[in-house]
């Protein structure tokens, strides 16, 4: 019996100091935070001027608290819509995705949600190398392709919803240019694959480049690489085929033009 009234008057008195700690740090950070009693409208005035202004750190804290502190309203709706293009200014496209995707599910009806699908393709879109791919002027086609058909998908979806949209125009002639990264990209792999004696994989990497993306100009090197996979497999029926259908669609390649005076088939031509 003793003991049991000890535990509790111990556990009180840990209770007490819990609750002692959590209302000294409700204290400080009431202290700390000189945005305490803003109004909706004078943290989205001082989220925009930080915005205007670059201090974008500065723009997404005060458009976060905005939105925790009042998230009902035209500031909260703005609030959200801007925040994710402060994250795309501040080079942080998963942020701005994120943001974007958030604004979309909670307002699909906004008269301005179609710039939000423009943003998570733009996002994307630009989600650079960093300073090391710069610096070595890798090519877009050799990076990690997720971000570019990222990108693609978010452009197609609002060329679909939404083809009157301002954004649209711009956002076909992206699409436009990705489907070509994609396919290089693909070519890239069948060129590695080829390089290191894997023509079978050559040959499928480049087969599914020309399948998934016909109309890329990047397919005119698939073309030759599908041609060198079959021919280095033996698999002639199927190496005449390619060569028929590169022949018929890039009849003024480059890599028609001869081989520098070597005696070797044209589609050997390629280092």
């Amino acid at each position: 019996m003793i003991l049991r009234l000890l535990r509790r008057i111990l556990t009180g008195l840990a209770m007490c100091s819990l609750g002692w700690m959590l209302a000294a740090c409700g204290l400080l950070d009431d202290k700390t935070d000189d945005t305490k009693g803003w109004s909706a409208q004078k943290l989205y005035a001082e989220a925009r001027a930080n915005l205007d202004g670059r201090n974008y750190e500065k723009a997404i804290g005060y458009y976060q608290k905005l939105e925790g502190r009042f998230p009902y309203g035209r500031f909260a709706q703005q609030a959200q819509m801007e925040l994710a293009y402060t994250y795309y200014k501040d080079k942080d496209p998963a942020g701005a995705v994120t943001a974007a995707e958030r604004f979309i599910k909670n307002h699909p009806n906004h008269p301005n949600v179609d710039y939000l699908y423009y943003l998570k393709g733009i996002a994307n879109f630009n989600d650079d190398l960093g300073i090391a791919g710069f610096v070595s002027g890798q090519d877009m086609s050799e990076r990690d392709p997720k971000a570019a058909r990222d990108s693609f998908d978010a452009f197609k979806e609002l060329v679909a919803k939404f083809p009157d949209s301002k954004y649209t125009p711009d956002a076909i002639e992206r699409m436009k240019y990705l489907v070509n990264t994609l396919a290089a990209s693909e070519v890239h792999v069948a060129r590695y694959y080829l390089k290191r004696g894997a023509y079978l994989a050559a040959a499928n990497r480049a087969q599914f480049a020309l399948k998934t993306y016909p109309t890329a100009p990047a397919n005119e090197e698939g073309l030759l690489l599908l041609v060198k996979a079959y021919d280095a497999l033996g698999m002639k029926d199927l190496r005449a085929d390619a060569e028929r259908v590169m022949m018929k669609n890039f009849p003024d390649s480059k890599y028609l033009r001869g081989d520098g005076g070597r005696n070797r088939p044209w589609w050997q031509i390629w280092n």
